[in-house]
């Protein structure tokens, strides 16, 4: 019998199973339904560019069609394997702005402001600059700055310069606006996922289990009661009984699922898939929200990009040379936070990453010559989607219905389109002169509003960045209440990116392991 069962090794997962087996006491099991994360180009960062067409890694999910985007389905990568996500993104480290988290508790998150966060970012964090009042240096996760950066991205901040805009060195600091380099999740010029800082020092304490490829069917209940998990591992059926609580780290797309799948969520579309239903809870699935990102691409005249760089002389260079040179890239090197016309606030509303290569279609369509692109995504969309069922199996994949664009003022397109000329504006400073040659997407420079309006609607793509699809609040409404726990049923917690009410201001994966490292205080009973 196990005090604590915790679905999924992802990127909240890895750090519950840490932090609760620190008590020798409490006896945990870690199921996660992807592989160990052995392979070598998770650990290289510029490996992530190999991932992306490594499906035993990857859930690989695809949206239902997107009504706004022309009718195309989206291709949605997210971690399958030990540390989630975070063993296969981009590694940038960002927390967003005090004013996302004080957005948070104001609509019932009670407990998760930016004052009561903060010791948890700075718990959690081991960063290369050293400690102070923002940052923490004694943490599991390891925070550095690059160790090779390519020289276009110089060239991209110092067009943001020209343009007008501060230069920032840290993004996290007293203030997120302006240009400047990420910094990124890794330990010395390797990446440092969640598994790599939270499980590799667990792994050997007695009172920590570990399955991996275990695919998880069901929760089971007992009188309203979480008690167990129904779940298949080397072609094995088991059922798990538990003491304490089960707590669901599945992610935005498979906590809600499993939490359908368990009976809990919309009745009628529990009953629709001959469900048992344990509790209705109608908003399981709803409140989808992701950032959704444009491309700018334009050729480059000098060959310095990584367009052409040989895989294997950069795994070579990387691991002959002690993790250094282009291996050690993160591709995304230099990013912004801009603040549009458009702001209803003082926060940045727009961001952008930087990459010094030719990236169209998720890196998966590759184009001939040299090049660079400009992403830039909306950081506050207004356009709610949702997760869905599409039978009472596990192994189906949930559908997805980003609904992008789809909010009813047309708020999210006209930001989108800011988005658009500010990438186009960028490429025309002065900065990229010496590098500036004909541009790819959109094929122009001289594209009409209409037009590139058009191009988003063909081109845009997520950030990846999906959460909020079993939302906290204090509502009876809200799928968990402030401290996690499912309404309608006891022992059990979701733990993850599923329960942010709304998107912060950038990426979203420091925040996801902030809020289990608040949940296991919570858990343990240190928090209120």
């Amino acid at each position: 019998m196990y005090d604590y069962i915790i679905i999924g090794a992802g990127s909240a997962g890895c750090v519950l199973a840490n932090r609760l087996s620190e008590d020798p006491d409490t006896k945990v099991l870690l199921l996660e339904a992807g592989p160990r994360d052995r392979h070598p180009f998770i650990h290289m960062p510029a490996g992530l560019s190999k991932l992306v067409n490594k499906k035993g890694v990857n859930w690989d999910y695809d949206t239902a069609p997107e009504h706004e985007l022309n009718g195309r389905t989206l291709w949605w990568p997210r971690g399958k394997v030990l540390g989630g996500s975070s063993s296969i993104n981009a590694m940038c480290y960002i927390r967003g702005v005090s004013g996302d988290y004080d957005d948070w508790s104001a609509q019932g998150a009670t407990g998760w402001d930016w004052k009561t966060v903060l010791p948890y970012f700075r718990r959690s964090e081991r960063n290369s600059r050293g400690d102070d009042a923002l940052h923490g240096a004694n943490g599991p996760l390891y925070v550095s700055d690059l160790r090779y950066t390519n020289p276009l991205s110089q060239v991209f901040i110092e067009a943001g310069r020209e343009a007008g805009y501060a230069v920032n060195r840290d993004f996290n600091g007293a203030a997120q606006q302006g240009f400047g380099y990420y910094q990124v999740t890794q330990k010395n010029g390797a990446r440092c996922s969640s598994a790599v800082a939270y499980l590799d020092p667990a792994r050997e304490r007695h009172n920590l289990t570990i399955v991996t490829g275990a695919q998880v069917n069901r929760i089971t209940f007992d009188k309203g009661r979480a008690n167990g998990v129904i779940y298949v591992a080397n072609g094995q059926p088991y059922h798990q009984e538990v003491s304490r609580e089960i707590l669901l780290s599945g992610g935005a797309i498979n906590s809600p699922q499993l939490l359908m799948l368990s009976g809990v969520g919309p009745a009628a579309q529990l009953r629709k898939h001959g469900i048992d239903v344990v509790a209705d809870a109608p908003q399981v699935g709803e409140n989808l929200q992701d950032h959704l990102d444009i491309c700018t691409l334009q050729h480059s005249t000098q060959r310095v990009t990584y367009d052409r760089v040989s895989d294997l002389r950069i795994a070579f260079d990387y691991y002959l040379r002690g993790h250094s040179g282009p291996g050690s890239s993160n591709i995304a090197e230099a990013g912004a936070f801009v603040r549009s016309a458009l702001a209803p606030d003082e926060r940045a509303d727009i961001q952008l990453h930087f990459v010094p290569a030719m990236l169209d279609d998720h890196g998966r369509r590759r184009l001939v010559g040299d090049g660079y692109t400009l992403h830039a995504c909306f950081l506050r969309p207004r356009s709610r989607g949702r997760i869905g069922l599409v039978s009472a199996r596990a192994a189906d994949k949930a559908r997805i219905e980003a609904r992008y664009l789809s909010d009813p003022e047309g708020f999210d397109l006209k930001m989108m389109l800011e988005c658009a000329k500010l990438s186009r504006e960028l490429f025309a400073q002065k900065a990229f002169d010496a590098y500036r040659g004909a541009p790819i997407f959109p094929p122009r420079n001289d594209y009409s509003d209409a037009e590139l309006i058009e191009f988003i609607r063909e081109k845009a793509e997520t950030v990846y960045h999906p959460i909020g699809t079993c939302r906290m609040g204090s509502d009876e409404e809200s799928v968990v209440d402030p401290q996690l726990r499912v309404r309608g049923v006891e022992g059990l917690r979701v733990v993850d990116a599923s329960v942010m009410p709304t998107l912060i201001g950038g990426n979203t994966n420091a925040p996801t392991m902030m809020i289990a490292e608040r949940a296991a205080d919570l858990i343990r009973g240190r928090a209120q």
